[in-house]
């Protein structure tokens, strides 16, 4: 099978989606679908810079490169392709797609607005073809071990999720950052609620319910930061957001997204589950559960220090399994989907349902209230 690339170039379309996705089923002889059938995934990297093409094509053995997406698509050899450019060309480039009968995965968001990220998931039905959006937190070790409590039923009704993601991304002058200057551009689509709320809108929609409203603040902390090639430039896109939403079945979620913080958790990312039976702080890998029986029964009294060490409280819940890289196992389930017909939900619809919490979001900002989240379908 024949996957275009397009976006390799990039951070995570480098490591996560070619390095530790496509080229790890390569070193593992292909994927296996359980029919006597080995698939063998042969990547084309696409992009706009043909010498950063090749040198990735060399350290990595590879042979296929191009610069003109249309040729490739034109290609009937090539069965998927693959997008995880910047998200301002990526709706034109997935349409392409679309229209040449070729299968998508895309990162997301799929669009920079509602309207388009529809647009995209009528004409992918539309077109019979094969559609998926990464959603890649699903994934991650933690979040499956807290998926396996809600599962087994250990919360009881969920009350609440608490949320806090994000580090600090250096400014560019003294530090080089570690995210790329057009994330704080609004006109290259940069801004942390396009980036992150299609994220939390899946998270939350799989383990807990659809969001119903959302009431969010976003804003810019670090107005001037420094470019790849250290010049200062105007930070027009938020890097900071909170925002409190509202759950089918009552659950409410806070999540605070920053890159101008500094982190004092365990993991990037965590999430607390409150509920009536027990509690659970999940994150990247690990998570830890208190059952309703263990709760201590703290008393308030600022007058003395801590009595008790708290977290030493909490329980770890075990791996009881081997967990694989995210990234690349949802890979596998879209590959699975395309040639063997497994079934598969994490389409172009569900990636609009992220492009529309992040406009609600901007537009819940920007109006100072709460806003409902309406269903949106086909």
């Amino acid at each position: 099978m024949r996957i275009a690339m397009n976006g390799v170039t990039g951070r995570m379309g480098y490591r996560q989606h070619l390095v530790r996705s496509i080229l790890a089923l390569r070193e593992q002889g292909g994927l296996d679908l359980g029919d006597g059938t080995v698939l063998w995934p042969e990547p084309i990297l696409v992009g706009r810079r043909e010498h950063a093409l090749r040198a990735l094509a060399e350290r990595h053995g590879l042979e296929h490169v191009a610069t003109d997406v249309d040729e490739v698509l034109a290609d009937p050899t090539v069965d998927i392709y693959f997008d995880a450019q910047v998200t301002s060309a990526r709706e034109e480039a997935i349409k392409k797609a679309i229209a040449a009968g070729k299968h998508v995965y895309t990162e997301k968001p799929t669009a920079t607005g509602l309207d388009g990220a529809l647009e995209l998931a009528r004409l992918a039905h539309a077109k019979g073809i094969r559609h998926g959006v990464v959603q890649d937190k699903l994934f991650l070790p933690g979040l499956l071990k807290l998926k396996r409590l809600i599962d087994g039923g250990f919360f009881g009704r969920i009350l609440s999720v608490r949320g806090e993601f994000g580090y600090w991304v250096f400014e560019g002058d003294w530090q080089d950052a570690q995210r790329p200057s057009w994330n704080y551009r609004a006109e290259d689509g940069g801004g942390i609620v396009v980036d992150m709320f299609p994220h939390w809108e899946y998270v939350l929609h799989e383990l807990f319910g659809r969001v119903k409203s959302v009431h969010a603040l976003a804003t810019t902390h670090i107005p001037q930061r420094w470019d790849e090639n250290g010049k200062p430039y105007a930070a027009t896109a938020d890097d900071a957001a909170y925002g409190v939403f509202e759950l089918d079945g009552g659950t409410i979620a806070q999540i605070n997204s920053s890159w101008a913080v500094r982190v004092n958790r365990d993991e990037l990312v965590e999430f607390q589950v409150d509920g009536t039976e027990g509690s659970a702080v999940a994150g990247l890998r690990d998570c830890r559960v208190q059952h309703r029986s263990a709760t201590p029964k703290p008393v308030w009294n600022p007058d003395i220090p801590a009595t008790e060490a708290f977290r030493d409280q909490w329980q770890e819940v075990p791996d009881n399994g081997e967990f694989d890289n995210g990234f690349k196992a949802q890979w596998e389930l879209f590959l699975r989907h395309v040639y063997a017909d497994a079934p598969y939900h994490w389409d172009l619809l569900a990636g609009a349902r992220g492009v529309q919490l992040a406009e609600l979001g901007l537009r819940s900002s920007a109006q100072g209230r709460r806003l409902d989240v309406p269903e949106i379908a086909l």
